[in-house]
């Protein structure tokens, strides 16, 4: 089994784990993201006071709306992501160690190598994937209108407003949102979103520029101690992890919040605020109508949730690979010891 596929099976197990334990802060951030409602905004509602509110007026199922597309875009993404990754990483580490017998560099990857390697692996990780993060979207940000709430609509609106459908499908699986967003824009309506989200490969790349940098301070620091060992334990995987995702979600988040905008149902009619032609048209109104202050809505929930989420992928993706590495051995060696006749 090849490194490359090893590390990408890892990569894909761990996101799942991680996935799976944090998907309910996935869409509560979801929700803050795409919030245009202004009398909604003038209340500041905490990330566990809103996942409380979405379980009593919608259910608990809600906040895992979306979890099966999900699963399934996590173990393709991230299996895509290091799978390429470690093609690209192999093939820069094979240039250094050239470099390095013509008498530049010290023969390992540098931190601008790195990033390109990062960023060449996530634009192939977004084109293929984006369709999966479309529907995902749309199903976070899918909230059910009680009976109750559509009474008091229906009080308030114009005999002209009461025509339209305000209640929304009580059945919105996977299907009915592929279905939606072809009937909306075609094959293309599957790509909304796709230009911020390749400018957001610098998020991954920051991450793994950061991780891998202060993995190896810390593996060379290991090896001058007088121990000579330069293991590194689960739990410092997990803090690594950890700091270089908060200082790429701090970067690029503004990124993320217009790429969930495009990516969420539109209102067509109606406030002209609420409606989307593009990533420019995006960004131009969220200025106009919201300020910058806009394009970090949600900033608290994505902090906690995508900082929990890289370190318990980091985690378990390295203790997999160990894992799977063991096992490989020891298999070769069993299959070198003779056979009794």
């Amino acid at each position: 089994m090849s490194d490359a596929l090893i590390n990408g099976l890892a990569g894909a197990g761990g996101g799942i784990i991680a996935q799976i334990i944090t998907y309910p802060l996935q869409t509560v951030n979801a929700r803050q993201q795409t919030e245009r409602d202004l009398k909604k905004e003038k209340r500041k509602v905490g990330t566990i006071e809103q996942m409380c509110q979405v379980v009593k007026q919608e259910g608990w199922e809600r906040l895992y709306g979306g979890l099966t597309p999900s699963l399934v875009g996590t173990a393709a993404s991230q299996g895509v992501y290091y799978y390429f990754y470690q093609i690209f990483r192999n093939k820069a580490e094979t240039a250094a160690l050239q470099s390095q017998k013509k008498g530049i560099g010290d023969g390992s990857v540098g931190m601008l190598s790195s990033l390109v390697v990062a960023a060449l692996s996530g634009c192939v990780n977004v084109l293929l994937t984006n369709p999966i993060w479309v529907v995902v979207t749309r199903m976070q940000t899918h909230t059910k209108i009680s009976k109750k709430d559509h009474s008091n609509r229906l009080a308030t609106t114009s005999p002209e407003e009461t025509t339209l459908p305000v209640i929304e499908p009580l059945s919105y699986g996977t299907n009915h949102v592929i279905q939606e967003v072809y009937d909306e824009a075609g094959l293309l309506g599957f790509w909304k979103g796709v230009f911020p989200t390749l400018i957001m490969v610098s998020n991954p790349s920051i991450q793994f520029m950061l991780y891998e940098t202060m993995l190896k301070k810390l593996k060379k620091r290991r090896a001058l101690s007088k121990q000579g060992n330069n293991g590194v334990t689960a739990l410092e995987i997990f803090l690594l992890g950890a700091l270089a995702k908060l200082g790429a979600t701090v970067v690029t988040y503004p990124l993320l919040v217009v790429k969930s905008r495009l990516q969420a149902k539109q209102v067509t009619t109606g406030d002209k605020r609420h409606h989307y032609k593009g990533t420019l048209d995006a960004i131009l109104k969220m200025i106009r109508y919201e300020g910058f202050a806009g394009f970090y809505k949600g900033m608290n929930t994505k902090i906690i949730q995508s900082v929990l989420a890289a370190a318990v992928l980091f985690m378990v993706k390295e203790e997999l690979v160990k894992g799977v590495r063991l096992l490989l051995i020891k298999d070769g060696i069993n299959n070198m010891k003779p056979k009794p006749l």
